[in-house]
């Protein structure tokens, strides 16, 4: 399970290299809100798999199945944060995904057409991984007795539940700070390319 957690985690941070590299705007917002993003909903879904490794000592996904018969707090948080991860909208995984990919494909359609195909991908496999671990039936001995989440494993949650759901719906929270930074970063940038190719320029001519 964390396995395959850190391989969505460095699908993610493809999408921030990609927004670095747009070197727009809209791609670096995408890219500096993707990795708050990312903070919340991945330490989040690790958090999930510390919940049952606690009970069972075990992150092999074949050792689970129909958890929500006896975890149905955890299904619901487990399942709200596998959706934020493949960019649900109104979480802020979306907004990290949307903008980091608006950027991309104001430089290229083609590389945004394909990086596109990578929500696709990560949805899949994190919903296959929800559906082994939480949906059929209850059938194995050794989960018959599994307790649901306390509140104390509840209230970690709370806060990383809010932000995911208050970045979701207002982005501005992040955008707004990073913002000018952002704009005088890629200003710097453009002047520092047009010193370049006047420095070019003149150097082709002088030849």
């Amino acid at each position: 399970m964390k396995k395959l957690i850190a391989y969505s985690s460095v699908a993610h941070m493809g999408y921030v290299t990609m927004g670095i590299f747009a070197a727009n705007q809209q791609g670096l917002d995408g890219a500096i809100f993707q990795m708050i993003s990312h903070g919340f909903i991945s330490g989040a879904l690790f958090l999930c798999v510390g919940v049952i490794y606690d009970r069972m000592h075990t992150r092999e996904i074949d050792a689970y199945g129909g958890l929500v018969n006896r975890m149905p707090a955890y299904a619901l948080i487990f399942m709200f944060f596998t959706m934020a991860n493949v960019g649900l909208p109104g979480t802020s995984g979306f907004i990290g995904e949307f903008l980091t990919l608006v950027g991309v494909f104001q430089v290229n359609t083609w590389v945004a057409a394909v990086a596109t195909t990578g929500v696709i991908l990560s949805a899949a496999y994190a919903l296959w991984l929800y559906r082994r671990v939480v949906f059929g039936d209850l059938i194995k001995e050794s989960l018959r007795t599994i307790t649901d989440m306390s509140r104390r494993e509840r209230a970690i949650f709370a806060p990383l539940i809010a932000m995911t759901l208050l970045l979701g719906v207002y982005p501005r929270l992040v955008t707004d700070i990073t913002g000018p930074s952002v704009e005088a970063l890629i200003s710097n940038v453009d002047l520092a390319q047009s010193v370049a190719r006047a420095a070019t320029s003149v150097a082709q001519v002088a030849h």
